[in-house]
C-alpha cells in the first residue's frame, strides 16, 4: 500500500475509529492464543534523536512519540483485543528495567521477562515461547514487534483475528504479515508471494516463492515489480510448529533454551538463564530462521491501512506528517524527512485518537 495515495481508502475506518469502533473486544478469546511482545532492543539507529530530544538513551520503544502512550504500550492494547493479559510474554532488557517497570506495572506477574544480553531477534522470541512450550505445546502465538505504527488498529486487529485461523488451519506454516512497499527500502526484508494456500473472504495467505533480507537495490526493485512485499516480523504460528523449525534453523540455540525449558518454575531458572545467554549466538529471526526456512513461511497482506517501523527518524516524521498531528518531540529530526506529504485527507485522519 503506499501511504500517500491510501490515505481516502481507509478514512472511512478513522470514521468508525472516532465513533467508538476501535475499543471493540473479540467476544471471547480463543483458549489457546498467546502473544509475544518484542521489546528487548535497543533501537540504535534512532537513539542519538532521542538521547538530545530526551536528554538520555531511552529505548524507542518506551518513547511517546505523539499522544500519550508509548509504541510499547499501543503493542500492549493492541494485544489486549485479542487475547488475554495472562497470555502475553513481553521480552524486555535487563537494562532497560527502568522503563520497563514503570509502563509494565499493570501486567500480570511472570509475564514479564527479562533478556540478560541482547542476542538478536532469534533469541528474543524463543526465550518467551520456550515458557509458552512448556506450558502448552499446542498454543497459537502472535508476534509483535513494539516498535511499529499502525493505523487503523481495528483492521489490524481483524486481520491478525484472520492470520490466527490460518496458522491453525495451517498448522506446519508460519503467517507472515507483509505490506505492500510504497519505496525501495533496503533496511526491511522482502518476501515474494507465491500460491494461494488459504482464504477467509478477503483476507489472503500465499506460499512465499523467495525472502530477501536487505537485499541489493537492484533486487529489491525486482521483487517489488513482481508484488514484493516488505516483512513486518508480525508473525502468527503454531508452538510446536516455531520450536520445530528453530530447531531445524539454529540448533544450537534450541539445545540452549531446551535446557531451560526443563527447568522453568524451579530455583535454577534463574542461574540456567543466565548460563545459556553467557553461551547463547546471536542470530537473527528473519535472516537465520524466515530466509532458511522459507517453505514453511507464508504470508497474508496487510492492506486497507498505514504501517511504518519507527525504527528511523525520518519514518516517524513522515507518518506523523501525513496524519497532521504534532509531535511530542522537538523537531530535531525533521531535517530527516525523505519526501514531501500529502494533505489529502489529512484533517479527517488527525481527529484520530493515537
Amino acid at each position: 500500500m503506499d501511504a500517500i495515495s491510501s490515505v481516502n481508502g481507509y478514512m472511512q475506518s478513522a470514521k468508525r475509529d472516532a465513533d467508538g469502533i476501535e475499543n471493540a473486544r473479540p467476544a471471547k478469546y480463543p483458549d489457546r492464543l498467546w502473544s509475544i511482545i518484542l521489546a528487548g532492543g535497543n533501537g540504535e539507529r534512532i537513539s542519538a534523536d532521542i538521547h538530545r530530544w530526551m536528554g538520555r538513551p531511552i529505548p524507542k520503544q518506551y518513547c511517546v512519540f505523539v499522544g500519550t502512550r508509548s509504541m510499547l504500550q499501543h503493542t500492549l492494547a493492541r494485544a489486549d483485543r485479542l487475547g488475554p493479559r495472562e497470555h502475553q510474554l513481553t521480552v524486555v532488557a535487563r537494562s532497560h528495567q527502568r522503563e520497563a517497570q514503570s509502563q509494565l506495572a499493570d501486567r500480570p506477574q511472570g509475564t514479564v521477562i527479562a533478556q540478560p544480553a541482547n542476542r538478536n531477534t532469534a533469541a528474543g522470541v524463543f526465550l518467551p515461547l520456550t515458557h509458552i512450550y512448556r506450558r502448552d505445546p499446542d498454543a497459537t502465538v502472535v508476534i509483535y514487534p513494539s516498535d511499529h505504527f499502525i493505523y487503523p488498529e481495528a483492521r489490524f486487529i481483524e486481520l491478525t483475528a484472520h492470520a490466527v485461523k490460518a496458522a491453525e488451519a495451517l498448522p506446519h506454516r508460519l503467517v507472515l504479515l507483509g505490506v505492500q512497499p510504497e519505496s525501495i527500502d533496503l533496511d526491511y526484508g522482502w518476501i515474494q508471494p507465491g500460491h494461494l494456500l488459504w482464504q477467509s473472504g478477503n483476507y489472503c495467505v500465499h506460499a512465499v516463492d523467495q525472502f530477501l533480507e536487505k537485499p541489493s537495490y537492484a533486487h529489491a526493485a525486482a521483487i517489488r515489480k513482481f508484488g514484493g512485499l516488505w516483512n513486518t516480523l508480525i508473525v502468527a504460528v503454531k508452538a510446536c510448529t516455531l520450536w520445530q523449525i528453530g530447531w531445524r534453523c539454529f540448533p544450537e540455540i534450541m539445545g540452549l533454551f531446551e535446557r531451560l525449558r526443563c527447568v522453568i518454575g524451579t530455583s535454577r531458572e534463574g542461574p540456567v538463564l543466565d548460563a545459556i545467554y553467557e553461551a547463547m549466538p546471536a542470530r537473527n529471526f528473519s535472516a537465520d530462521l524466515l530466509k532458511p526456512a522459507t517453505n514453511q513461511v507464508s504470508v497474508m497482506p496487510m492492506e486497507g491501512m498505514l504501517w511504518s517501523d519507527w525504527g528511523r527518524g525520518e519514518r516517524i516524521v513522515d507518518t506523523l506528517c501525513l496524519l497532521g498531528r504534532q509531535p511530542n518531540f522537538p523537531m530535531i529530526m525533521a531535517g530527516h524527512s525523505r519526501r514531501p506529504v500529502s494533505n489529502s485527507g489529512q484533517n479527517d485522519l488527525s481527529r484520530a485518537s493515537f
